[in-house]
């Protein structure tokens, strides 16, 4: 049975939202009293999506698909972001601890290869609540933190133990990238040092045997390139390989999509071309980047963006 009731939701109260520093941005609003944070969200936990996603890398999404959660609101919010939807808190429904806790096993029984938690920094503690209920409740596939990286190494502490597979973004090396187009000149400073806790916590990569193995531990650091921006590009996988050798996987992802709230910002307003894309995978190979994937073929399609239209919440 669905517990999908929203007098039940607004009673739950967490201490860290009542003057919320969960991320970088700091916003201290109180979200239990009905406060927005930068995140779009109160302490209200809302979802917009719960299936089997087939469009993850390889070693995740395997032949049943991964077990994705699409949580409401982000709190980097980037100007050409892809899941524009529910980034903005555009999508969505309200849910109880309760209820997520039984999503989580309702993905098990599906066959998902793993649970995959989509932009979940804004409901850490919640999402926690429900992992351990879950876990008590038989669930056992790997657990993934699928996150921007615009994250505190002092809240993912909170997590450890309890996530299997850290799936970050590196998003930017340039604070004026950042800047403009995520709201964040710390990006790097902050993404780096989230990245090197997940590393900490999960330790260097873990499949299962066989032909189609799949990740049980370990971090998928992932990089879209946006166009225009290749030296930054180098500059991040660079700087992956460096410090965290073959600790790490790296995803270098093509499949960056311009919809419609950039049709005013012409630098964004375009695919990556094929030759930016293979320039930077040259790169990747030459400085010695042996674990990665890459992505081949027309990615660059919106089938990438799954419908957000509440299924499974």
């Amino acid at each position: 049975m669905k517990d999908t009731d929203q007098s039940i939701n607004k009673n739950e109260t967490w201490p860290e939202l009542s003057d919320c520093a969960l991320c970088p941005r700091e916003c201290h609003v109180n979200r239990n009293a009905g406060e927005i944070g930068y995140c779009g969200q109160t302490a209200r936990l809302a979802a917009a999506r719960a299936a089997l996603h087939f469009w993850e890398e390889p070693c995740l999404s395997g032949t049943n698909g991964s077990g994705a959660v699409f949580f409401s609101g982000c709190n980097l919010r980037c100007v050409y972001c892809q899941n524009h939807e529910i980034a903005h808190g555009q999508a969505g429904r309200a849910i109880t601890v309760t209820r997520l806790s039984d999503i989580f096993l309702e993905l098990q029984e599906k066959g998902a290869h793993n649970l995959n938690l989509v932009t979940p920094t804004h409901f850490v503690p919640q999402i926690i609540c429900a992992l351990k209920a879950s876990k008590k409740q038989g669930l056992s596939i790997p657990v993934i933190y699928n996150t921007s990286a615009y994250e505190k190494p002092e809240m993912l502490r909170m997590l450890e133990g309890l996530i299997d597979i850290y799936l970050p973004d590196l998003k930017y090396r340039d604070a004026t990238l950042s800047a403009s187009y995520s709201h964040a000149p710390d990006y790097f400073e902050m993404a780096s040092a989230a990245i090197a806790e997940m590393v900490r916590q999960v330790g260097a990569p873990v499949f299962t045997d066989g032909e189609d193995s799949l990740m049980k531990r370990g971090v998928i650091v992932r990089h879209l390139l946006l166009p225009g921006c290749g030296r930054d590009s180098r500059q991040i996988l660079r700087y992956l390989h460096e410090t965290f050798k073959n600790d790490i996987y790296v995803s270098i992802m093509n499949q960056y999509t311009p919809l419609s709230q950039v049709s005013g910002i012409p630098s964004l307003n375009r695919r990556v071309s094929d030759r930016e894309y293979e320039k930077t995978v040259d790169f990747a190979i030459r400085i010695g980047i042996e674990n990665g994937f890459i992505q081949e073929g027309e990615t660059c399609l919106e089938s990438f963006i799954p419908a957000f239209d509440c299924e499974g919440i």
